[in-house]
């Protein structure tokens, strides 16, 4: 098999193992729902998904419920339950449509009603009811994006400016119970930061949101500021958190597709936290040196990197990462691919990139010089002229990317 095929093939494993259906079914396995009515809400990039694994289950004990989704995520209807698609990662008015509709459907219910609250990443945006003007957020969203910012000091920050993040929604659910599943893509599963953290107690604070602000100059209104200083919950006694799956599974799985090819195989990090550009020539780096040793090996790392924008182009997290190692594996027989587990990489159409050991003069031939595109954060347009774009489309599941080094074949 090419470099190309063994890395479809672990691509195609990982993200099989990685789909939310099994799991959604062994934690309702765990609950009792005969009393009362049962109103299910999902929200984040793998709502869908979620929310159709308990319709299975569960079907018309589900008295009814919203899903909220990022565009093209639905695959078609789900019971009785109403359907939104909004945007990601900024939030838009669907956005605030499905998160109300949610809001309207857990009010009024009793001590003996449950929530059925199913949690995954892209929530921070797709799910949220703003107590400032949309183009304050707007402002805001696409600062902390801008700036380098990783997704607990983004979700530390936006949290104070919403009705339903920080344990809001949990309260606005109450007395009702509200039972949560949760798909992590937060490094280290820390579950008020997982999509803000509706239905958890914050544990950040108002300092550290104030620091983080400071850090990175963030623009602020005098209401922003007022609400930075507003506490978020601390404590809620009607919830109950059943965390499902995360990046080290995604790592896990790829692990084992490498060594049924026939790598030695490292699992180097599952909370790889540094800029994409790094993470690529750090790789790049170590292909070459382990190549020389004429070994065929595997190196892999598992979570979220973070990118500056300097330019104007078009790409993502990971297919900076991918490009940023192409000419330290130029030559060789190795390839870096990584791509974002929920089919999406920054606002593209792609999951993530591919190079091997050609495309660097590949690119060079066409007068492309891979520093002047990374400055630019163009990394789309120059894999797209190498075959270097990995389009999976939505997956159903969101855990965090992973990235691989493959040396040899």
């Amino acid at each position: 098999m090419s470099l190309r095929e063994n890395a479809n093939k672990i691509m195609s494993a990982a993200l099989c193992a990685a789909m939310p259906d099994t799991a959604v079914r062994a934690a309702l396995e765990k609950a009792d729902f005969s009393e009362g009515r049962l109103v299910l809400v999902a929200a984040g990039k793998a709502g869908w998904q979620m929310a159709s694994a308990a319709w299975d289950q569960l079907g018309s004990r589900i008295s009814g419920g919203v899903v909220v989704t990022k565009y093209g995520h639905s695959k078609g209807p789900i019971g009785n339950l109403d359907i939104y698609e909004a945007g990601h990662p900024v939030p838009d008015e669907n956005s605030f449509r499905g998160t109300q509709a949610a809001i309207d459907a857990v009010q009024g219910l009793t001590e003996k009603d449950t929530v059925l609250f199913l949690l995954s990443g892209g929530g921070s945006a797709l799910f949220e009811k703003p107590l400032i003007p949309a183009a304050d957020l707007d402002r805001l969203t696409r600062e902390l994006l801008a700036c380098g910012a990783d997704i607990v000091e983004m979700n530390t920050v936006r949290k104070r400016f919403s009705a339903v993040k920080g344990g809001r929604f949990a309260q606005l659910c109450q007395p009702a119970q509200v039972f949560t599943i949760v798909l992590s893509d937060v490094l280290g599963d820390r579950l008020d930061m997982i999509a803000s953290g509706p239905a958890y107690p914050d544990a950040s604070t108002t300092e550290e949101a104030l620091r983080i602000v400071g850090k990175y100059n963030l623009t602020l209104t005098d209401q922003m500021r007022e609400l930075l200083r507003r506490e978020t919950p601390k404590e809620l006694a009607n919830v109950q958190t059943h965390i499902t799956g995360s990046v080290r599974q995604l790592c896990v799985s790829a692990e084992a597709v490498c060594r049924e090819l026939g790598y030695e195989t490292v699992i180097l990090t599952d909370c790889l936290c540094c800029t994409a550009r790094d993470a690529g020539s750090l790789l790049g780096s170590m292909a070459r040196y382990y190549a020389q040793q004429g070994r065929k090996i595997a190196f892999l790392a598992g979570g979220e990197t973070v990118v500056h924008l300097t330019g104007h182009g078009m790409g993502g997290r990971n297919q900076e990462l991918a490009l940023a190692a192409a000419e330290g594996i130029a030559g060789l027989k190795a390839c870096v691919f990584s791509l974002g587990s929920d089919g999406t990489d920054g606002p593209t159409d792609a999951a993530g990139g591919y190079v091997d050991g050609t495309v660097y003069e590949t690119l060079k031939a066409q007068g492309i010089h891979i520093s002047d595109v990374l400055q630019d954060n163009d990394a789309y347009h120059a894999l797209q002229k190498c075959d270097g774009l990995i389009i999976t489309g939505p997956t159903g599941t969101n855990v965090n990317d992973i990235s691989v080094l493959l040396v040899g074949e």
